[in-house]
């Protein structure tokens, strides 16, 4: 077994947000090697973060992200579990990544939860209405309506919208990837976007 000192468990612990313990075995699996022992973290953490996704999120960070010569604005709000977290790098690094996001793709919502129930009335009565003398089955249209709401909500709902560096993972896949990596439950709890004459 190799002989791991409290040094490298706190420098995988800044590295990653970590718990202690994780950090021990993360480094003894992989003979004190701190690059093999991120990937294990990463491994095993992918695994749990279903897990840890239901757990209270109550410290966090407001952060602001400012883009083309102040020209749009992004104030965003991150929670995670604990105040270590809050304050770690790697935490708030993803946070500027999804605030840099969000001035970016401009989505109106957090969740789709969050969509108001007029806005969802109104915009499945366009896609009825749209569909609409097409000699379409009843089954086939609301399939077709519920096709153009679940579009809807990819272009509106952030945690639903493509990564803007990375357009084959959503955005809740990128907090997962974090939640693996960080070891705590991280949720988005709200933003609000500007831009210049809007």
């Amino acid at each position: 077994m190799a002989d791991i000192s409290s040094e490298q468990v706190r420098e995988l612990r800044e590295k990653t947000g970590a718990g202690m313990m994780d950090c021990k075995k993360a480094l003894v699996e992989s003979s004190g090697n701190i690059d093999k022992a991120i990937v294990f973290l990463r491994e095993k953490g992918l695994a749990s973060a279903e897990k840890k996704s239901a757990r209270a999120t109550k410290e966090g960070v407001v952060s602001s992200y400012i883009h083309g010569n102040g020209r749009i604005g992004v104030m965003i709000e991150v929670n995670c579990e604990t105040d270590f977290v809050a304050r770690n790098e790697k935490f708030q690094s993803f946070v500027k990544d999804v605030a840099m996001h969000v001035a970016a793709m401009s989505p109106r919502y957090v969740r789709e939860e969050d969509i108001p129930e007029d806005v969802k009335k109104s915009e499945m009565e366009i896609y009825k209405k749209q569909t609409e003398g097409s000699g379409k089955p009843a089954n086939v249209i609301e399939k077709i309506v519920e096709g153009r709401f679940k579009k809807f909500c990819e272009e509106v709902c952030l945690l639903n919208q493509p990564y803007v560096k990375n357009p084959d993972q959503k955005i809740q896949d990128y907090i997962k990837e974090n939640i693996s990596v960080i070891g705590e439950n991280i949720s988005v709890k709200r933003f609000v976007r500007w831009q210049l004459g809007e």
